[in-house]
């Protein structure tokens, strides 16, 4: 029976869940108030680990927010190091993450879309096509 998670990828979600509880209840720093990590990559050594991240303020927060994650990195790293136990434990890389806006904007535009077929087969007094 193959397994249905690798290591790597139990590793990567335990480095996320910690790293959020420790951004929200640890971190000092103004510029990282609502922030959501949305997902971990770790290398295949675990040498380095992407961290994607989106902001409750949108993208316009994002550079402030970013440096605010970097110059924390140690003090998360060494964070993270107490709780979990790793032989390596990963350097930090933060990255926003665009795919949380971008797919609100295609549901947005896949819902005009809806509204103006709707609207033009109203319009035309014509039934939809099976």
């Amino acid at each position: 029976m193959p397994k249905e998670y690798s290591r790597s990828q139990r590793v990567a979600g335990q480095i996320r869940r910690e790293l959020a509880e420790l951004i929200q209840l640890e971190m000092k720093d103004p510029r990282v108030g609502f922030v959501s990590i949305t997902d971990v990559e770790l290398t295949p050594d675990y040498a380095h680990a992407k961290v994607f991240f989106t902001a409750m303020g949108g993208a316009g927060n994002a550079p402030a927010i970013l440096d605010g994650l970097q110059r924390a990195s140690g003090f998360l790293r060494r964070e993270l190091g107490k709780r979990i136990r790793i032989h390596t434990l990963p350097e930090l890389h933060f990255h926003y993450d665009r795919s949380v806006e971008e797919g609100s904007r295609l549901s947005q535009l896949i819902d005009q879309a809806v509204r103006e077929d709707e609207a033009r087969t109203h319009a035309t007094g014509e039934t939809p096509e099976n």
